[in-house]
C-alpha cells in the first residue's frame, strides 16, 4: 500500500514555483510601496505651524536632510486633513506618513525644535535614521525582473519544455537525438524482424561495415554515406532501425525529422550541425532520421513559401553535412519515409543516400513469419494454422498483423477463453477491416431486405466471374459505417490486366444491380461501391493507358509536382473524352452485372433469404447453391455497403 501511496502523490509542478516567486516579488513590491498616493510635501513654515498646534505625532528624519511627518489621530479626524490620509493598493487607509518635508534646513536647529516640542508635549516622538534604498531599488527593478522571468519561462516552454539539453533556452539549438550504445538495453535484433529479407541483408551489410571495415576497404570499397528506407506505413522501417541499434556495436543516434523544426530562425540548421558534431566525436556512428520528409521535401515546390524559409535552411545544412568539405566518412545516415516522391533530388543522389531500400508490404510467406513472431507471447491453442491466417490477411502490413494478434487476444479474454483460437483471429480481422459490430442498430425489415439483396448481388456476381475475387464471408450485421459487408480473397497479383479489372468492377457493381433487378429501383447504399469503381475506371483511362480512345498515354506524375499545379495536363476536349470513357466503362459493367443477376435471379433471392435468416453466410453456402467455381483460385478483398 505504501508503494501505491507514493505513486499517487502528485509531483511538484514548476508552475507552482514560478507562481510562488512571482507572489513574493509582488508582495515585496507592495510592502515597499504601501500606498499608491505619495505623501504631500509641506514647507518648513507649515510644519512649524502644525507642530505648534500639536497636530504632529511622530517625525522620522532620514539622512539629516528630509523628514516624514505623521499626524495624530485627532488631527486626522479633522476634515481639513482629509487629503493627508493616503490609501494603499487595496483602498484601505494607510498608516502614514501623512506629509513629507524634503528640506529641514540645519539639522541641529531642527533637532532642538523637535526636542522642545517633545518637552512641551506637542510631539510624541522623533527619530534620526539613515535611509535604506532597498525599497526604491526593488520598486525600480521589479517590473524588469517579472518581464525577463516571463520571457525565459515562455522560451523554455516553446523550446521543448522543462530541464534537459533541449529544454533550456540557451540549448535550443542543441540536437534532440537520443543516443543508444552498447550500454543501453536494446532488446530488438534482426531475429525479431520477420520477412524483409532483402532489406535486412543491405542493413546488415552496413552494420558489418562499421564493425569490420577492413573487410571492404582492403578491396578498395568505401563505406556508404546513407541508406533510405522507403515503403508504405507499418511495413517495419522504424523496426529495422531499432534492430540496427540492437545489433550495432557503435553509437546510434535516433530522432525524427520534425525534431529539427522550430519556430526560431536558424534553429533547425543549428541542430543538424550539433547532431553531426556529436556523431563525429563518437565515430564510427549511425544517425537514424525517421520521417525525413518533414525536412527533406523538395525545395521550391511549395509556391506559398519563400526560397529562404526555415525548413529549406535545415535541408541545406543537412545536404552539406552529408556530403560537404570535411565530412567524416565514418558516420552513416539511415532515414525512413513513406513519401519518397516529395524528397529533394539533391538528397537522393549518390554520395548522400547511396542506397534506397524499398520495404514493401509482406507477401503470404512473409506474413506467416510475422504472425509467428507476434504469436510467440500469446497463449494460443495448439496446432494453430499460421498458413491460414496469412491467407486471410493479404495487403496487411506488419503493424496490421501485430494489431490482429492483439485484438484476437482481447476478444478471447472478453469471451473468458483460456487460449486464443482460430475464430478469435477471424473475428479480429473482421473487427479491423469492417469495424465494430453494431447489433443494436435499428433497421427496418424493408431496409434489411434491401441490404441482404445488395450483399447477395455482390456474392453472386463475384462467384460467376473468373477474375473476380471469390467469396469468403458475407454479413448484413452493421459494422462501423457500413450496413453490411462481404469479404473476398483476392489473388495477390504483381500486374493486373484489363479483363481482371473489368471483372472486379462488375462484381463491385453487383450490389446496385441486384437492387435494380429485384426492386426495379436503386438506393444510396452503393456509395462506397461507386467510389471504388470510379477510381478504378479513372486509373484505367488516365494512369495505366488501358483505354483505346485515349491510347497509350498516362497523366500520372510520379514526381508529385502536379500537386502544386492549378491546370490539368490535358485539354478540355481530352477531359470530355476522359469523362465519357470513364462513364461508359462503369455503365457497361453495371449492365453486365444486371444481365448475370437476371439469369440467376432465383438463386439471388434464395441467397438473400438465407442472409436474412442467418445474417452471415460463408463460401460453403454458395458452393451448395451454385456448385464449385470452375476457375477457383486463392484470392482477397472487401466490398462494403
Amino acid at each position: 500500500m505504501a508503494k501505491d501511496n507514493n505513486q499517487n502523490k502528485s509531483k511538484l509542478n514548476p508552475l507552482w514555483i514560478y507562481g510562488a516567486v512571482g507572489a513574493i516579488l509582488i508582495s515585496v513590491y507592495i510592502s515597499g510601496n504601501s500606498s499608491i498616493q505619495d505623501p504631500s510635501k509641506i514647507t518648513t513654515s507649515v510644519f512649524n505651524d502644525y507642530l505648534d498646534k500639536g497636530f504632529v505625532e511622530k517625525v522620522i528624519v532620514f539622512n539629516k536632510t528630509e523628514a516624514e511627518v505623521y499626524l495624530t489621530e485627532a488631527a486626522l479626524k479633522n476634515p481639513a486633513f482629509e487629503k493627508a490620509i493616503a490609501k494603499d493598493v487595496l483602498g484601505n487607509k494607510s498608516k502614514g506618513p501623512n506629509y513629507f518635508l524634503d528640506a529641514i534646513g540645519n539639522d541641529e536647529t531642527f533637532q532642538k525644535k523637535l526636542e522642545t516640542a517633545v518637552t512641551e508635549n506637542k510631539l510624541k516622538e522623533y527619530n534620526f535614521v539613515p535611509k535604506s534604498n532597498w525599497s526604491d531599488l526593488i520598486s525600480l527593478l521589479l517590473p524588469f525582473i517579472l518581464i525577463v522571468g516571463f520571457w525565459i519561462f515562455m522560451m523554455r516552454r516553446m523550446s521543448g519544455g522543462g530541464g534537459g539539453g533541449g529544454g533550456q533556452i540557451f540549448n535550443i539549438g542543441k540536437s534532440k537525438a537520443k543516443l543508444f550504445d552498447e550500454k543501453n538495453d536494446i532488446k530488438i535484433t534482426f531475429k525479431d524482424v520477420a520477412g524483409l529479407e532483402g532489406a535486412k541483408e543491405e542493413i546488415q551489410e552496413i552494420v558489418e561495415f562499421l564493425k569490420n571495415p577492413e573487410k571492404y576497404t582492403n578491396l578498395g570499397g568505401k563505406i556508404p554515406k546513407g541508406a533510405l528506407l522507403v515503403g508504405p506505413p507499418g511495413t517495419g522501417k522504424t523496426l529495422l532501425a531499432k534492430a540496427v541499434a540492437g545489433e550495432a556495436k557503435v553509437p546510434f543516434f535516433s530522432l525524427s525529422g520534425s525534431d529539427f523544426v522550430e519556430m526560431f530562425v536558424g534553429v533547425g540548421a543549428s541542430r543538424v550541425r550539433d547532431l553531426f558534431k556529436q556523431a563525429k566525436e563518437k565515430s564510427p556512428a549511425i544517425i537514424f532520421i525517421d520521417e525525413i520528409d518533414a525536412v527533406g521535401r523538395a525545395r521550391g515546390k511549395n509556391n506559398m513559401s519563400g526560397g529562404n524559409d526555415e525548413r529549406e535552411n535545415t535541408l541545406n545544412q543537412l545536404l552539406t553535412e552529408m556530403d560537404g568539405f570535411g565530412t567524416n566518412s565514418n558516420v552513416i545516415v539511415l532515414a525512413a519515409t513513406n513519401r519518397a516522391d516529395v524528397l529533394d533530388k539533391a538528397l537522393m543522389r549518390a554520395g548522400r543516400f547511396d542506397r534506397q531500400i524499398f520495404v514493401d508490404l509482406p507477401d503470404i510467406r512473409e506474413r506467416k513469419e510475422i504472425f509467428e513472431v507476434h504469436l510467440a507471447p500469446l497463449k494460443k491453442v495448439e496446432n494453430l494454422d499460421t498458413d491460414f491466417l496469412a491467407k486471410q490477411t493479404p495487403g496487411f502490413s506488419g503493424a496490421d498483423i501485430a494489431n490482429v494478434c492483439n485484438e484476437a487476444a482481447l476478444i478471447a479474454a472478453r469471451n473468458n477463453k483460456t487460449a486464443v483460437d482460430k475464430q478469435d483471429f477471424l473475428d479480429a480481422v473482421d473487427r479491423i477491416v469492417g469495424g465494430l459490430e453494431k447489433k443494436n442498430k435499428i433497421i427496418t425489415p424493408e431496409e434489411k431486405k434491401a441490404i441482404a439483396i445488395h450483399e447477395a448481388g455482390h456474392a453472386t456476381v463475384s462467384w460467376m466471374l473468373e477474375h473476380a475475387a471469390p467469396l469468403v464471408k458475407v454479413t448484413i450485421v452493421p459494422r462501423g459505417q457500413s450496413l453490411g459487408a462481404a469479404w473476398y480473397l483476392p489473388e495477390e497479383r504483381q500486374i493486373v490486366r484489363p479483363d481482371q479489372m473489368l471483372d472486379e468492377m462488375c462484381a463491385t457493381m453487383g450490389g446496385r444491380a441486384a437492387e435494380k433487378v429485384t426492386f426495379d429501383r436503386i438506393s444510396t447504399g452503393a456509395l462506397s461501391d461507386l467510389e471504388k469503381v470510379t477510381k478504378q475506371a479513372r486509373a484505367m483511362v488516365t494512369i495505366y493507358g488501358l483505354n483505346d480512345k485515349i491510347g497509350n498515354v498516362t497523366y500520372y506524375d510520379s514526381s508529385g509536382q502536379n500537386e502544386y499545379n492549378f491546370s490539368k495536363p490535358y485539354s478540355e476536349e481530352t477531359a470530355n473524352v476522359i469523362d465519357k470513357e470513364i462513364s461508359d466503362l462503369i455503365e457497361s459493367q453495371y449492365q453486365r452485372a444486371i444481365k448475370i443477376l437476371e439469369e440467376n435471379k432465383d438463386k439471388l433471392n434464395q441467397l438473400a433469404d438465407i442472409l436474412i435468416e442467418k445474417e452471415v453466410i460463408f463460401k460453403d453456402d454458395l458452393e451448395t447453391m451454385f456448385g464449385k467455381r470452375p476457375f477457383d483460385k486463392n484470392l482477397q478483398e472487401e466490398t462494403t455497403l
